[in-house]
């Protein structure tokens, strides 16, 4: 709640509706108070301690050395390690603990709001990218109350406990503003310093996410705000999170009105929730009641109450109510900055499915390819693409930084998946503490349309069967049928083997050609089922696979597209991902010989498939040649990843890298380089003296 600028009935309102909320909550409430009074540590659900233990391990939360002490010194099932894992993280702390909290809070500014010619505290509010920051809707209401605000950052003490010298920053409603009463946000722009650095770089910002697992019933919160608009304080560890319900989570903690805006942190200091607004206790009328237990009435204020919890937004709220937006470009592209776990990032909203050109299915009406010509072969008319080359003068013109994508691309335009592929370096760069790259630095080969015109265009037809009349398993038996070698029901046994699928079942004996329909189902719905890709995804990935490897005229002109865009001299690091690793190890047997590889990066990659790696030029496995250092980072969620990490001896040394990507992004390259590790190993090298 906010200490100036609405009325009693405004402020009382919003809290109405949080006690109605509690109070329709109280069976499963108190069912979680009563567990907790049994000594049960977090009363949720087995599959919620699974996928919160998974985050914490994950993203760093406790460290594995204590995990093996604690965990493994005693024999425990899966549901008892996990709840064991959450607690460990309440109770054991790294160090990191405090000057994380302290980045964190840095980014958590006082909103004063000027009135009458005064400047009052009005509640708090967080950055979330480098140039948004969250409140509440109550707390901000439209863009006119905004432009009357300002943010203060560093309104807090010094750890000598004399008072910090705050810095202004004017809001921008004008730039972005959103709000949404139900929801009770605000998200409003912050103008740049006088030196034009967005506040996100100056006072860090926080990565908001719509994964699962940020938080359990039972488990802590921590809280950074301005309460009745003092300094910046915290509310730490003591306050448990009591009810979850669709779109707002119940705590109980201290909190004071100006809380209003702030984040609510778990012990990792993921933000969880926006805080909004206390819960009054009310008698059996429905009357709020005060602290002595008799009604209250206007006139006795705020303090007189009796607040029973704390209620906050859920995160994954908003960001999916901001994602549902009508913005302009503009707008949209500032959502896009606040990163790739927010669900926001421009590239994650998919496209409409192209129709997949094979032969007939039996039973399946083919449908018409749309859109472009179709010539006489098969393949498209319209002229392919050019990749793009850097600058002359990137990383002082000595060394070469060329990004080699994969598959399905052939409708986007290189310089947009240049800036794509860069924006994921810059922030993996960023955590790094490296100096970020410009995307017109980086070499960007591009075959996209070549291929998609040798897939489409080798069929024996030129018709098309559209992804929503035919299921992914029946296309996978016309890819078998198709492929050049016999070789694309092998890739996808061999993958599911891999992916731990039992060979004790029917489709261990049908063997490989069997040709029977339905015979390709098993082994795709268990790589989807323990991935984070649709059947579709991984059928059609392996058919590119398969294609590339099996027809020596598709590898000869995808390496000839590629070559047309490629330095002949200096240093190359070459970062390379999904199918582009594939071609990469095939390409680094035909550079020239001024062209010296210092770094290859492969991210999302399939060489671990003896099926893939058998059929490079170099017949792998096989040491890349020529290359220095190699980094293979692969994330476990990704099912094109299957095989990683490459552990055959013949790979020769190499850093492997695991990642944990965000949900539906484990294959995103710029999900993959956005990682410190995957970044760091680029940027070092770039930055060599």
């Amino acid at each position: 709640m906010s200490v100036t600028g609405r009325s009693n009935e405004e402020l009382h309102d919003q809290a109405a509706e949080a006690a109605q909320r509690y109070e329709d909550s109280t069976t499963e409430r108190e069912r979680v108070e009563d567990r907790l009074a049994a000594g049960v540590r977090f009363p949720d659900t087995p599959d919620a301690l699974a996928v919160r233990a998974d985050r914490i391990l994950e993203r760093g939360g406790l460290s594995p050395s204590a995990v093996v002490a604690d965990i493994h010194g005693e024999a425990m099932d899966l549901p008892d390690a996990n709840e064991r894992i959450i607690d460990l993280s309440n109770e054991l702390q790294a160090w990191s603990f405090l000057p994380r909290g302290v980045r964190a809070g840095t980014s958590v500014a006082r909103i004063t709001l000027r009135r009458d010619g005064r400047e009052l505290p009005h509640g708090t509010g967080f950055l979330v990218s480098p140039r948004l920051m969250m409140t509440n809707h109550h707390v901000l209401p439209d863009e006119g109350f905004a432009r009357r605000c300002f943010a203060e950052f560093n309104a807090q003490v010094t750890v000598d406990n004399i008072p910090d010298t705050a810095v202004r920053m004017e809001l921008d409603p004008g730039a972005f503003f959103a709000a949404d009463r139900r929801l009770d946000f605000a998200l409003v722009a912050v103008t740049p310093a006088p030196d034009g650095r967005p506040p996100g770089e100056i006072f860090g910002w926080n990565r908001l996410s719509v994964q699962l697992g940020k938080l359990v019933l039972g488990e802590k919160v921590n809280i950074i705000g301005h309460p009745d608009g003092r300094l910046k304080e915290i509310v730490l560890r003591d306050n448990a999170v009591l009810v979850r319900l669709d779109d707002f989570v119940h705590y109980r903690t201290d909190t004071r009105p100006g809380n209003s805006g702030s984040p609510v942190f778990n012990d990792q200091w993921e933000v969880v929730a926006l805080h909004h607004s206390g819960v009054p206790k009310k008698d059996d009328q429905g009357r709020v009641l005060r602290k002595d237990g008799q009604p209250w009435r206007q006139g006795d204020g705020d303090d007189a109450i009796e607040w029973v919890a704390n209620e906050g937004v859920r995160i994954s709220s908003v960001l999916k109510h901001l994602a549902g937006l009508d913005l302009d470009p503009a707008r949209r592209a500032l959502l896009t900055e606040m990163g790739p776990d927010s669900g926001l990032d421009q590239s994650t909203i998919a496209a409409p499915a192209p129709a997949l050109a094979s032969p007939a299915v039996p039973g399946v009406t083919p449908t018409p390819t749309s859109g472009a010509p179709v010539t006489e072969s098969g393949t498209d008319a319209r002229k392919p693409k050019a990749g793009r080359p850097a600058r002359s003068t990137a990383f002082g013109g000595r060394r070469h930084l060329v990004f080699l994508h994969g598959r399905d691309q052939h409708e986007k335009e290189p310089d947009e998946l240049r800036r794509t592929w860069a924006s994921g370096l810059n922030r993996g760069l960023t955590l790094a503490s490296l100096p970020p790259v410009d995307p017109e630095d980086v070499w960007f080969p591009f075959y996209g349309t070549r291929l998609h015109d040798l897939v489409t265009g080798r069929e024996s037809t030129a018709e098309a069967i559209s992804l929503d009349e035919v299921s992914a398993a029946a296309a996978a038996e016309v890819f078998a049928t198709e492929s050049p070698t016999g070789s694309y029901e092998r890739l996808l046994y061999e993958a599911a083997t891999r992916a731990g699928m039992p060979q004790d079942g029917p489709a261990a004996t049908e063997g490989f050609g069997a040709g029977l329909v339905g015979a390709l189902h098993r082994p795709l719905s268990w790589l989807a089922a323990r991935s984070d890709l649709d059947e579709w995804t991984i059928a059609t990935f392996l058919r590119d696979v398969d294609l590339y490897l099996g027809d020596s005229a598709v590898r000869q002109s995808v390496l000839d597209s590629v070559m047309e865009t490629m330095p002949t001299t200096g240093e190359l690091v070459l970062v390379t991902h999904s199918l582009g690793t594939v071609v990469g190890l095939d390409l680094l047997t035909r550079l020239p010989d001024g062209l010296d590889p210092v770094l290859l990066v492969t991210a999302g990659s399939p060489l671990g498939l003896d099926g893939v790696n058998e059929r490079l030029l170099a017949h792998g496995p096989h040491r890349p040649p020529r290359v220095r250092d190699w980094v293979n980072v692969w994330c476990p969620t990704d099912g094109v990843a299957i095989g990683c990490p490459l552990e055959d001896e013949r790979w020769g040394k190499l850093t492997q890298l695991a990642v944990s990507n965000g949900r539906d992004r484990a294959h995103k390259i710029d999900e993959y380089l956005a990682h410190a590790g995957a970044a760091g190993a680029i940027g070092s090298v770039l930055g060599r003296t």
